[in-house]
């Protein structure tokens, strides 16, 4: 399987750090895995796709979930439906070939062009999911014992795993990859991000959007920081809503946008009434909240 002669440098709607870009760079020249964390919001998911799209790859995306089995990456039998054609079908059901199933990570092995593998939240799963693909990782093959027969990668795939640190995962497997956190983007970094999304949007909205977003992000105890997603979706409200900028801090628009949690918003109203009245903070109610949200 010969190594990819591309490099990655961003995509036209997500925006990579060098050392990121070095990151994915060197997962793909040393065909490893590239295994990326960072809190929700930092683009984890989103760089799988920014990948695919600035080398011309196809996406394909294994979602794990707290049921996931690494068996089912790799093929499923379908037993029920030999089980059922055997009995009510008039076709042979001897050839049990045409009851396997690929899973995501057989698909990607068996294309005929190199795709970019997402396996996404992988430390949703049980303590030994990760263990239960490193030799499948390692060798790019597996085993298929129902039908004797052996799937090996026609290309490598670009493999991306995410990760939001719910569970540690194992040294064994944390040795076979290139890791990279993501950080949560600064002001400046944020910027440039929402831009890409919102490009004309007024740049004093924009500055007063951000500062109270980052407040927001700094009380304490909030058990849901919102994210760049709820930003976005956040600023997009504001424009819709005509509200102008002088009105974001005093009244925290559309604030059911950002933050998702009752609790988050009980935190918020006890912070702010906390604070000093010599700097004249701001002072929602749970009637204005509940005007500001859609």
């Amino acid at each position: 399987m010969a190594k990819s002669s591309m490099k990655y440098q961003g995509s036209k709607d997500y925006i990579a750090s060098d050392e990121l870009m070095n990151s994915v760079n060197i997962a793909i020249a040393l065909q490893k895995p590239l295994l990326i964390k960072g809190e929700p919001g930092t683009g984890k998911t989103m760089l799988a796709k920014s990948i695919a799209d600035s080398l011309g790859k196809r996406l394909i995306i294994w979602n794990i979930k707290s049921t996931t089995k690494a068996q089912e990456g790799l093929y499923v039998y379908d037993t029920v439906q030999r089980l059922y054609d055997s009995q009510f079908g008039d076709h042979d059901v001897s050839d049990i070939k045409q009851y396997i199933k690929l899973g995501k990570l057989g698909e990607a092995f068996t294309s005929d062009e190199q795709v970019v593998l997402l396996i996404d939240e992988i430390d949703k799963a049980d303590l030994e999911f990760p263990n239960d693909l490193l030799w499948e990782l390692d060798q790019m093959s597996f085993y298929i014992p129902e039908t004797r027969e052996t799937i090996v990668a026609k290309h490598r795939p670009i493999v991306i795993i995410t990760s939001n640190a719910e569970k540690e995962l194992p040294d064994a497997f944390l040795r076979r990859c290139i890791f990279h956190y993501i950080a949560f983007p600064d002001p400046e970094g944020m910027e440039r991000i929402v831009r890409v999304h919102h490009p004309n949007i007024e740049k004093r909205l924009l500055q007063q959007a951000l500062e109270t977003f980052y407040a927001l992000r700094n009380v304490p105890n909030i058990q849901k920081k919102p994210s760049t997603s709820e930003l976005i979706d956040w600023l997009q409200a504001l424009v819709v809503g005509g509200i102008s900028p002088n009105r974001i801090k005093q009244e925290l628009p559309f604030l059911g946008v950002l933050l998702k949690k009752n609790e988050d918003l009980d935190t918020l109203l006890n912070h702010l009434h906390g604070k000093t009245q010599a700097s004249r903070p701001v002072q929602p109610s749970y009637s204005s909240l509940n005007r500001y949200r859609y």
